[in-house]
């Protein structure tokens, strides 16, 4: 099959080091010590790499950590052999670094838009978020775009993929979570290695999510467990994710007004202020006072950080009729989803559109 337009390659690692120093030498000096960074971040977690089947027969191994390791690998297996997602080098390896992340995003918005700011580069096209393996340039970053006028926010990142350039390890930042987000995880990450259409975030990560997703509840139901969507943890996730999509609708609607700025901003502050008022009702009645949101109701909220709600999910109902409408043949789904990709990129938005008002009670996205 011919590959898609836009898709990235896998590539030797000795190719890729070479393809970022061409990059380099296109690029200005702020470019240049961004992919400094990046190389050197990237290679600090490469280097720190230890075969999962080594930490396992280590006696010094937490027993813990020596059972989670273990459940990956068999779900690294339940993904090449189910999913028909691809067998490589990833997730064989375990890295251990001392810091709380393994790398921090940065968002950004226009003070009066819904339409996240983009950093684009030559080889990756364009994305929502710029990631920095470091804390403290993110900030700086932040501080730039704050200087022009833009809301930002900085998110800690857990887990990321190299798109099959490397061969990515489970990281220490991934333990945190509890089993089903590891293993929901994995299967997002190998999914990024199987398709990566250049410059379309919602695409991919919303196609990966439906992965992660409808391949954990496989896993589940291959060994009897209950469904994952059951969970009182996944509901309370969908309840927070409805009222941030809420309250970015209503915003998009302030937006839209003819309003002075002072009006504008004071009519912001109202919306969201409502927002954490309602998340206060649903965590005391609903939730029986579990307040595992406090922490990000409680800092401050602006349209870059709305943005990073749900920007994972947008087009994954589309998916979800998509496989459905492939008879559940995970091959014959990635079949289909690449062809999606290889359509112009109205045309991939209009068949999107189309499959999402096929799955009851969706909304089309904006």
């Amino acid at each position: 099959m011919a590959r898609p337009r836009g898709r990235i390659e896998r590539l030797p690692g000795v190719r890729v080091l070479l393809v970022a120093g061409l990059g380099l030498w296109l690029s200005g000096c702020a470019s240049m010590a961004y992919y400094g960074h990046l190389i050197k971040g990237q290679t600090e977690v490469l280097a720190a790499r230890t075969p999962i089947a080594e930490v396992v027969a280590d006696p010094d191994t937490d027993e813990t950590l020596r059972r989670r390791l273990q459940r990956v690998d068999q779900a690294r297996g339940f993904a090449v052999a189910q999913l028909a997602l691809p067998e490589s080098g990833s997730y064989r390896s375990y890295v251990e670094l001392d810091r709380r992340y393994v790398l921090w995003n940065v968002f950004a918005a226009p003070e009066f838009s819904m339409q996240a700011y983009r950093w684009c580069n030559w080889l990756y096209g364009c994305f929502a978020y710029r990631g920095y393996y470091r804390e403290a340039p993110a900030q700086r970053e932040a501080e730039r775009l704050e200087a022009q006028g833009m809301d930002t926010h900085i998110g800690g990142v857990p887990a990321y993929s190299t798109l099959g350039w490397f061969d990515d390890p489970l990281l220490w930042s991934m333990m945190y979570w509890d089993d089903d987000t590891l293993l929901e995880t994995l299967f997002h990450e190998l999914a990024h290695e199987r398709l990566f259409v250049k410059g379309d975030t919602a695409f991919n990560e919303s196609y990966a999510s439906f992965v992660g997703e409808e391949g954990l509840r496989q896993w589940a139901a291959s060994r009897g467990l209950p469904p994952p969507s059951a969970s009182v943890q996944r509901q309370r996730r969908s309840g927070f994710v409805a009222l941030v999509e809420d309250t970015r609708r209503q915003l998009e609607s302030l937006y839209s007004q003819p309003l002075s700025t002072e009006a504008m901003r004071a009519r912001k502050t109202e919306i969201i202020d409502a927002m954490r008022a309602r998340y206060r009702r649903l965590r005391d009645v609903q939730w029986d006072g579990w307040g595992g949101y406090d922490h990000w109701f409680d800092a401050p909220i602006n349209n870059a950080k709305l943005l990073t709600i749900g920007l994972y999910h947008q087009w994954v109902p589309a998916f979800a009729a998509l496989f459905a409408e492939m008879g559940e043949d995970w091959s014959a789904f990635h079949d289909a989803v690449e062809a999606l990709a290889d359509a112009p990129r109205d045309e991939r938005r209009n068949r999107l559109e189309q499959l999402a008002a096929q799955q009851p009670g969706a909304r089309a996205p904006r």
